[in-house]
């Protein structure tokens, strides 16, 4: 069973009950109430949000320079790099929708809430690469087949450290935060942003070359950065795809299974699932006990149980529990009925 998780619609007054039980966790911090739930949320989604802000503003500054020095110079491979770089701070918008989302309550219609929103911008943020990868490739290779000098070399050089270093910036940022809220679209995010960072070390081979007489040194860059796109572009993907369809790391499974075995009373753990919805971790799980136990008694294991699992799980917001009882010999099955709905 799900031990008192509820949605609750807000009535006046609650706003004083909220702030009140603020102040006491201040002084006993150890609760697993759901306010304590919502309220983790909140705080989860207010970081994220954070965030995504001030690393659009910072890699909004970035590619503004540089667009600034791409105008003056020429470089596609500059242009590349600033666009990523733009393409990267509008990243910011879809996520900071689906934070919005993932904090409104659950309904009757959504009963898990809108936390899943942020996989919807995960999948937003890998169209959003791909497109950046496609425009750095087309003006790569159009600047291959029509070539022409670059202009203003040193500014050229000192726009690529710039996006290196607010790209770093801002990778540490997110992965560091997205890591700490749960969130695999800011991380991902971060990652993203990281890979950038050397993409534009990179245009300072472009410009290197262009200083001793290649030209064709720039757009060959511009390629360069393109297949570093495409690498990002992977594992974005393969990030996204494993989140829409419910994978969990093995070890959260592993970890979740421990500490249910140390609750007094469970006696095996069978059917045990995960998944991620937003930021947070929700678990359904079955574990035997005792058939001779009173109702009241299994209660208590099932509530211990979860208990258990918010200790022991990371980003865990609820479980819910179910005791089945150990088998007898000569016992019918007590689950029987329901085995001509299962599913193969």
């Amino acid at each position: 069973m799900e031990a008192h998780h509820r949605t609750h619609a807000h009535r006046p007054g609650e706003w004083w009950t909220r702030v009140r039980h603020q102040v006491t966790h201040l002084l006993t911090p150890h609760s697993h109430a759901p306010v304590d739930k919502l309220d983790g949320a909140l705080e989860s989604s207010v970081r994220g949000m954070r965030a995504l802000w001030i690393s659009l503003v910072v890699l909004g500054v970035t590619a503004a320079t540089q667009a600034v020095v791409v105008m003056l110079s020429g470089s596609v491979a500059l242009l590349g790099d600033a666009v990523h770089n733009a393409t990267d701070a509008m990243t910011a918008l879809p996520l900071g929708i689906a934070f919005v989302l993932g904090r409104r309550a659950a309904t009757r219609g959504f009963t898990y809430g809108y936390g899943r929103a942020e996989d919807l911008a995960g999948i937003a943020i890998v169209l959003t690469v791909a497109a950046s990868a496609a425009f750095a490739a087309y003006t790569a290779v159009d600047r291959l087949l029509h070539p022409r000098d670059i202009a203003y070399l040193p500014a050229v050089a000192i726009a690529s450290v710039i996006g290196f270093l607010g790209n770093e910036w801002v990778a540490r940022y997110r992965i560091r935060v997205g890591r700490e809220i749960g969130s695999a679209a800011l991380v991902a995010d971060g990652l993203h942003a990281r890979t950038d960072g050397f993409t534009s070390l990179a245009v300072l081979l472009g410009a290197g070359g262009a200083a001793l007489g290649w030209r064709l040194a720039d757009p060959l860059v511009g390629l360069v950065i393109t297949a570093a796109i495409l690498l990002v572009l992977r594992d974005a993907a393969r990030e996204v795809f494993r989140r829409v369809m419910d994978a969990v790391d093995p070890a959260l499974v592993d970890a979740a299974e421990r500490a249910l075995l140390g609750v007094a009373g469970v006696q095996a753990v069978g059917e045990l699932r995960m998944r991620w919805i937003g930021h947070t971790l929700r678990a359904e799980v079955a574990v035997t006990v005792d058939p001779r136990l009173p109702l009241k008694e299994a209660h208590r294991i099932a509530v211990d149980a979860e208990h258990a699992l918010l200790h022991a799980v990371p980003h865990l917001a609820a479980a819910l529990v179910h005791t089945d009882p150990a088998p007898q010999p000569g016992a019918a099955d007590p689950h029987a009925v329901l085995a001509h709905h299962a599913v193969a």
